[in-house]
């Protein structure tokens, strides 16, 4: 049973990300694909934990609080970035 509900949520997610780099590829503002590439990153953190939990090893749990923590920084660098111009002041 609960290898259904993985498979059920693998889809769901690999669906949600593949919208999401539709809308970061196409978006009209650099406003939504700022947006679609932080909701990415939530999606890959998702991804990763489900096949974590489908693996039965923490390895997957521990790649998974890097990758947030360099998607926060990327999202409030690009943010900077495009408000201001620069990164570092």
């Amino acid at each position: 049973m609960i290898e259904t509900a993985l498979a059920f949520a693998l889809g769901c997610f690999s669906l949600g990300t593949l919208l999401n780099f539709w809308r970061m590829t196409l978006g009209p503002t650099s406003a939504d694909r700022i947006l679609a590439l932080d909701t990415m990153v939530i999606n890959a953190l998702a991804l990763l934990i489900l096949y974590g939990v489908y693996q039965g090893t923490p390895v997957y749990f521990e790649a998974a609080v890097l990758i947030a923590m360099v998607g926060f920084v990327s999202t409030v660098a690009y943010c900077r970035f495009e408000l201001r111009g620069d990164i570092i002041e």
